[in-house]
């Protein structure tokens, strides 16, 4: 079952790029013990996102705009997010 932020990160980028793929897995587990870790099992993330917005930006501006997309819950409630986006193939 995912998570309360995880919910809250899905329905975030769904509204803010209508993406054609979307996946966020959680690593926290991963992260166990590391200082990064607050022991919610919510504090490391891997954002795959694919979505048509993306189609006209770098990589840097297309993890901005996923950043930018969430808020506070990045640098505030979350440790460490990895980002993957890109644009549907033509």
């Amino acid at each position: 079952m995912s998570g309360t932020v995880t919910q809250e990160m899905q329905q975030l980028l769904t509204e803010a790029f209508t993406p054609t793929a979307l996946e966020i897995i959680n690593d926290s587990a991963q992260h166990s013990g590391h200082s990064g870790d607050d022991g919610s099992g919510e504090s490391h993330f891997t954002i795959v996102i694919e979505a048509p917005t993306f189609a006209e930006m770098n990589r840097l501006a297309r993890q901005r705009a996923v950043i930018a997309a969430l808020g506070d819950i990045v640098g505030q409630r979350v440790h460490a997010v990895a980002i993957k986006a890109s644009a549907p193939a033509a």
